[in-house]
């Protein structure tokens, strides 16, 4: 069986050697070192260019077996043909991580291959472990490491949380941990891990799951080869109560030769890795959307215990929508019980709907929408109810009603997703302060 290595001082590093640095901050060589000096980075930065002695203010050493220890990781970012000989010189100066920016090796053709050999050789004979060749990097953004290039590492906006992201395509990825930060989500730790030379999609996703700074793992996948691994580390998953989010790619025969041509990415065919998914409990996503609702749902930490879902909305037409959204994802409606048939009849006007979808009426405007939060009290108490999904109201009473929603939940084991009736930026407030206490706001129905 294999064992995932430890990669904890790959993510946070004492010091990091930066091989190929340049003095223009703009550049592939550059960007790390304004990323690792601006961004709030604690650990010792040693540049590496026999052209200079200074760079923004730091001592430039002409190799790196000159720099001073402890250090942690070397980042390469020098021309392929240089990589095998700078990963060597990394084994001789004690540095047991490389992070390899530089491309142009497997994915790259005959000549590719070659350069990769190379590599490879140079990896076992120094026993450095490298993330690469051809990746953007990677952030621990709770110790404010960023390390890489490119934009979304040097966005302000990123903030960490209990997610982590371990993508196959970098820039792409990235891109999708950019977007999630936007709509609320928080992610401690972020690898792109390129061509996999060396360390694989797997090993990260095996360390992360592990990790008590992680409880929810996304990964976006072109391909891979250890198909009971994926299938063990799903089963620990389970184990440990960690979702795994997987956005599996490169399932059609054009799919598939573009991800060969991308990061010579081996895919097997798609059914396998489905058998696979369902076996470990991995969630599939199919786009961002569905990454971002995902991940807030069971960011609340609230699991429903069976399918029985009572919809609850202030609009007719929006049940209807819920109701068939639920059935047709396998979830059921059920009958509530008598007991709180009754209950609600004593708490909602005479011509609002109890059955379920539950359509209490715009009537709550009169009262602050106490009523829908108690009608919301009674339903998830009853036994019939797993979890409810729900519209939220909007406008000045929204935030007077979230307070309300937030302090009942308190006594529910059980979930509450809101469908977010508007635009995100109407009554920001209200949905923020539900979503940072843990009550997910989902922005259509359909989601």
């Amino acid at each position: 069986m294999t064992t995932a290595p430890d990669l904890s001082r790959l993510l946070d590093p004492r010091g990091v050697a930066i091989i190929g640095a340049s003095t223009d901050l703009a550049r592939i060589g550059g960007q790390p070192i304004k990323l690792l000096t601006e961004y709030g980075y604690k650990g010792k930065v040693y540049p590496v260019n026999p052209k200079y002695t200074e760079i923004k203010g730091l001592t430039c050493y002409p190799d790196v077996t000159a720099v001073p220890k402890p250090c942690d990781v070397a980042l390469i970012a020098v021309a392929g043909h240089l990589v095998p000989g700078a990963i060597e010189q990394c084994g001789k100066a004690g540095i047991p991580f490389a992070v390899v920016l530089s491309a142009g090796f497997s994915e790259a053709g005959e000549a590719g291959r070659e350069l990769n050999d190379r590599l490879l050789a140079a990896v076992k004979a120094s026993g450095v472990r490298i993330v690469g060749p051809n990746c953007l990097g990677l952030m621990n953004l709770d110790a404010d490491f960023r390390l890489g290039f490119g934009g979304t590492l040097q966005l302000k906006t990123l903030k960490p949380g209990p997610i982590a992201m371990v993508t196959q395509s970098g820039g792409f990825g990235f891109g999708v941990v950019a977007v999630a930060c936007y709509h609320g989500l928080g992610f401690n730790h972020v690898i792109s891990t390129g061509n996999e030379a060396d360390l694989t999609a797997l090993d990260w996703m095996e360390h992360l799951i592990e990790r008590d700074d992680v409880e929810i793992l996304t990964a976006f996948l072109e391909g891979t080869t250890e198909g009971k691994r994926l299938r063990r580390l799903g089963a620990r998953a389970l184990e440990l109560g960690k979702p795994v989010l997987i956005w599996k790619v490169g399932n059609t025969d054009i799919g598939s030769k573009a991800a060969t041509s991308h990061t010579a990415r081996l895919t097997a065919g798609y059914e396998l890795f489905r058998a696979a998914f369902r076996e470990g409990g991995f969630i599939e996503v199919q786009d961002v959307d569905d990454l971002v609702d995902y991940c807030k749902a069971f960011r609340a930490r609230k699991l429903p215990k069976g399918r029985g879902i009572g919809v609850m909305t202030l609009s007719g037409g929006a049940g209807v929508l819920l109701a068939d959204r639920c059935v047709a994802r396998g979830l059921t409606l059920p009958r509530l019980a008598d007991a709180t048939r009754e209950k609600l009849r004593g708490i909602v006007v005479a011509y609002a709907s109890i059955e379920n979808p539950i359509d209490t009426t715009a009537q709550g405007y009169n009262d602050n929408f106490a009523s829908y939060t108690n009608t919301m009290r009674e339903v998830l108490a009853d036994p019939n109810i797993d979890a409810i999904v729900a519209r939220s109201p909007r406008g000045t009473v929204a935030h007077v009603w979230a307070e309300g929603l937030v302090d009942m939940l308190k006594d529910s084991d059980k979930p509450l997703l809101l469908n977010w009736p508007t635009s995100p930026d109407d009554n920001r407030a209200a949905m923020d302060y539900l979503e940072n206490h843990g009550v997910p706001c989902i922005l259509a129905p359909g989601r």
